[in-house]
Formats: structure tokens, sequence, C-alpha cells
């Protein structure tokens, strides 16, 4: 098949729809499909054997008075598309997304004259702009993680006051992609509780979505020689993200009686004033170690030198720690935010999301029971060879291509 792929951000390193994109495509490849890839920035650095498209951005959004300006192109911002993109970011909006969508679109045009392509499929995006591309006559479908419904809600939780609220609202284009994704001709969404989501916050028929879980790759992710420390609890993801329950996890350690440390893995997040103050707070600060950046090899050994993998996200629309974890070989405790259960099984300890005291108590229970964190160690691997595979997910996918082909 000739299957076109859409991404709004296409380099893995900027975020996980990147990492979706890079596998999938690279996958349907070996699996003997004519694969491009419509791609914004930033870009993939390399996909094996996929033909990418790139489009630009103005990054209107961070851009400040007469910086918008294009000194070489002056009069480009009064074209339709960054007109709209312009005028978006100033309301506050972010117009990344459905500027994509646009320009996307008047590309495919061009393209599919060319190549006749057999499905298009939009990662997260979910712009205006696939309701357009549906003209062209091709079955457009979409992957949705988990709705932005879920983003938006965690952060005005957070929020302290009116006027950023109001601004939270203005940002995630919510309505934009509750629209759109009911008129696909399919979604493919990656756990059952998304799904679940999926149908309540948009309103997408249950049976116009299928279910296929993604892949952890067992050739990086998987137990190497290291050291072990037996005290060490890794947490891999962004500390300023609400969703990961970052702060549940600082607020269990401080009931931890067992002399463990914390070893937060989150790419180097500039921004840990919060997050300081409330180590300080806790007096944990003997008990926190910041790896900040670490490169794939970095992050492999750092998991399979840790005793247990904590993931007390308040949602995860499937939780890529967790699979990443088992698969190196070491036992997970985990809330049991959305698809979590789903993921874990029986690979480790589940507890209520947001409740610390289960959480500490959980970590006290495991790291003394040698006989448990070598059990759901073994079952972790077993699960992620069997359950989350790309070759299958993939396969799966390309059967949902052929059914919407006819």
């Amino acid at each position: 098949m000739k299957v076109c792929l859409l991404c709004y951000r296409g380099n893995p390193y900027s975020g996980g729809q990147g990492i979706y994109l890079k596998y999938i495509a690279e996958e349907l490849v070996r699996q003997g499909h004519e694969v491009h890839a419509i791609v914004g920035p930033p870009y993939p650095d390399y996909m094996k054997g996929v033909i990418v498209h790139s489009i630009h951005n103005n990054g209107y959004y961070v851009k400040k008075g007469f910086s918008v300006i294009d000194a070489e192109h002056p009069f480009d911002i009064f074209s339709p598309i960054n007109a709209y993109e312009w005028a978006h970011s100033r309301l506050g909006a972010f117009p990344e997304i459905s500027s994509f969508g646009y320009r996307a679109y008047f590309m495919l045009r061009k393209l599919h004259d060319k190549y006749r392509f057999d499905v298009i499929h939009d990662n997260q995006c979910l712009s205006y702009g696939l309701l357009l591309m549906k003209s062209l006559g091709i079955p457009v479908l979409a992957t949705i993680h988990h709705p932005l419904t879920v983003d938006l809600r965690t952060v005005l939780e957070r929020a302290e006051s009116f006027t950023r609220k109001f601004r939270y609202v203005m940002f995630y284009p919510t309505l934009m992609q509750a629209i759109v994704s009911k008129r696909l001709d399919h979604i493919i969404t990656v756990s059952e509780d998304s799904k679940k989501m999926n149908h309540r916050d948009f309103g997408v028929p249950m049976e116009n979505q299928t279910v296929v879980y993604n892949g952890i790759d067992t050739k990086i992710f998987r137990p190497v020689k290291t050291a072990k420390n037996k005290k060490d609890i890794i947490f891999v993801g962004n500390i300023e993200d609400g969703k990961k329950g970052f702060v549940y996890l600082l607020k269990a350690l401080k009931h931890v009686r067992s002399d463990v440390r914390l070893v937060v893995v989150d790419g180097g997040a500039p921004h840990r004033k919060i997050t300081n103050m409330l180590i300080d707070k806790l007096d944990l600060r003997s008990r926190v170690h910041f790896a900040g950046t670490a490169s794939t090899a970095d992050l492999v050994r750092l998991y399979s030198q840790s005793a247990i993998a904590a993931v007390p996200s308040v949602y995860e629309g499937f939780g890529f720690p967790a699979g990443e974890a088992m698969a190196c070989g070491i036992p997970v405790i985990s809330s049991d935010g959305g698809a979590l259960p789903e993921v874990v099984g029986n690979a480790g300890v589940i507890v209520p999301a947001r409740d610390e005291t289960a959480l500490a108590e959980a970590i006290d229970s495991l790291i003394n029971d040698t006989k448990s964190m070598k059990k759901f160690a073994e079952a972790g691997m077993a699960r992620v060879k069997n359950e989350f595979r790309w070759e299958s997910a993939v396969r799966k996918m390309v059967g949902v291509y052929e059914n919407l082909k006819g």
C-alpha cells in the first residue's frame, strides 16, 4: 500500500508523537509498504526507507513584536495561512497544529496527483485540514493517543487565577479536535482506556475506533549488565506535566520508611522552581537525584541499575516509561491512571492515582521483598515480548487500512 503519514512535530526528541511516527513508518517499510511522511519542525533526523516531505511553520506563538516579520520576505505574513497563524497566536491560541493541517492539505493535493496514496494516517493533529483531505477521495484516519481534554483538565486543576485558566482554554484546540475526530473515517487509539475517553470527551463512536497497543523496542530497551543499586527508584517523565503525578511521588517519598533514593530522568527540564521548593519543604534534598538529560543508552543503564520504576501518573493514554522499565527487567509500581493497568498487568503493583500514602506503602513493601521483585521483573519482560511489539501493531494497523480501502 501507499501510505501517507502526518505528524506536526516529526522529531523523536520533541515528544511521543515523533517516536510513534518513526517506529510506525519504519515498520510499515519493513513490511513492504511505500511510506511518505509529511512532517513539521523539528524534523526527524532519519527514517529508513521513508520519503519525508517537510512543512515549515513560522513559530509565531513564541515570537514577540516585529520579530514575526521575515527580513528577507516581509510580506509573507500577509499570505492567508501565515496571517491566520499570526492572528491566532496573538489571541493566545496555539496555531501550530491547525496551520500544519492546512499546509499539509495543500501539499497533499500535489503529492497525491503523483503518488496516488491509498490512505492518509494522521498522528494526533486532528486539524480542520483533515476534513479538506477527505475531498481527495482517500480514507483519512488518525491516531489519538488520548484526547487533549485530559491535558486541559490537568492544567486547569493547577491554575491559580481566572486569567491563567482562560489562557489554557484558549491554548488547547480541544473544540477543533472534537469536531474533526468524529468526522474521520476511523480512529486508531493506543489503549482501551483512551478509546473510552475519546468517546466520552470527543464523542467518537466506540465502533469507529480500533485499539492498537504501542510497541516497545526490545533491541534497545533490555536488561544490561551494570552494578545494581538496590536503593534506587527511578522516575522518567516531564516533572512539569501535572499528568505525570510527580508531586504525589515526592509526597510519598516523605513517608517511605526504607532507605531509598529517587532518581529522576526529566530531560533536564529547565523549570524546576516549584519542584525544588517542594523538595526543600519536604526536606527531601538528600533523597532525590536529578539525572537530567539522558541518552537512550544512559536511560537503559539507569533503568537496569534501579531496583524499582515508579509511574505515579494521574493519567496516561499508554505509558511508555512503564513499558520501557518492564522491558529492562525491573518491577513497576504504578498508579491506576488511565491505561497504566493495561500496560503493567501482572508485572508490578498498582495503587490508586493521587494517593501518596498507598504509593509509599507499596514502595516500602516491594523494596524489601526480593522474591516479588524478581517475579514482577520476569513477568514484565514476558509481557512486553508478547503484547507490545511494533511488528504486530503495524500488522493490525494495515488491516484497518485495508478495510477502509475496501
